[in-house]
C-alpha cells in the first residue's frame, strides 16, 4: 500500500477490506485516458470513478434524507427537502472534502492537473461521493451511513430549512439534470439612491424568463430563481396534464 493512500484511508475512519475500492474512488477519467491510452472505454470506465459517484450520490442521498427525517420529525416535505438539496449540493460536498484534503489524493491525467483539477468544486465533490460509494462496496450500507454521518456531523447540526434556500443552485441544477442551458441573470433596472437601491433582475433560460426584486443583487437574483422554479414545476405539471388526456 502507498503511503499516500495510507494516509487517506486514516483519514476516511474506515479500515478497507479491499483497498483497490478506494484506489479507484480517487482516480479520474484523465489519469484512466492517459494511463490505457489504447484501451477500450468499457476497460478504461473500470479504472475510474464516474459510475461510482453515481452510486456513492445514491448512498448519500438516502443517509441524509434517513438523518434529516429522524432530527427533524416535525418539519414539512418541502423543508426536509431544501436542507437535504442544501446537505448534498456540490458546495456542501466540496467543503467537506477540502477539510478532508482530498484533492491531494485524487489521481489526475497531466491536463486536468495543469488546469488546477485539485481545486475544482465539483471534481472535488464527485470524488467524495465516489468515496463514500467505496466505503459501501466495501463493508456496506451501516459503515457507509456511519462514514456519512462523521462527514456531515457539523452540516447536519448547522442545516436549517432557512440556510438551505439557495434557489440559483436549485434553478441550475434542475436545469443541468433536464440537460439544458444554465440560466443567465441580467439587471434589468436598479432604482433609488446608492444606499437605498432597488435592484430588478431578470432570470432568463431556454424556455422562459422571470423577474426579481431586491435591496441587493443577489436577493433579486434569488426571487427571480425562486420563480423561475415556480414556472418549470407548472410546465412540468401541464405535460402530465396533456399526456393524461
Amino acid at each position: 500500500m502507498s503511503k499516500s493512500l495510507a494516509k487517506l484511508e486514516n483519514l476516511t475512519g474506515h479500515k478497507f477490506q479491499n483497498l483497490s475500492l478506494l484506489t479507484r474512488a480517487v482516480t479520474h477519467r484523465s489519469w484512466a485516458y492517459e494511463k490505457m491510452a489504447n484501451g477500450n472505454d468499457a476497460a478504461i470506465r473500470l479504472l475510474q470513478n464516474e459510475t461510482m459517484e453515481f452510486v456513492g450520490d445514491s448512498v448519500l442521498g438516502l443517509v441524509i434524507a434517513e438523518q434529516l427525517y429522524i432530527r427533524n420529525p416535525t418539519l414539512s416535505e418541502g423543508d426536509l427537502t431544501l436542507m437535504k438539496h442544501h446537505l448534498v449540493s456540490s458546495d456542501t460536498l466540496a467543503a467537506i472534502a477540502q477539510k478532508l484534503d482530498l484533492g491531494k489524493y485524487i489521481r489526475f491525467g497531466k491536463g486536468e492537473e495543469k488546469t488546477g483539477g485539485r481545486k475544482k468544486q465539483a471534481l472535488l465533490a464527485d470524488t467524495l461521493e465516489a468515496v463514500i460509494a467505496a466505503v459501501f462496496f466495501d463493508s456496506g450500507y451501516i459503515p457507509a451511513k456511519n462514514f456519512v454521518k462523521k462527514l456531515f456531523k457539523d452540516a447536519l447540526n448547522q442545516v436549517t430549512p432557512v440556510s438551505s434556500l439557495d434557489f440559483k443552485t436549485m434553478l441550475q441544477e434542475k436545469l443541468q439534470a433536464e440537460r439544458r442551458s444554465a440560466p443567465i441573470y441580467k439587471v434589468v433596472e436598479a432604482d433609488g439612491p446608492s444606499h437605498d437601491r432597488t435592484f430588478l433582475v431578470e432570470a432568463a433560460w431556454d424556455t422562459g424568463r422571470t423577474n426579481g426584486s431586491g435591496t441587493s443583487i443577489k436577493a433579486a437574483e434569488m426571487e427571480a430563481a425562486s420563480l423561475a422554479l415556480k414556472t418549470l414545476e407548472q410546465e412540468s405539471i401541464n405535460k402530465v396534464k396533456k399526456s393524461d388526456v
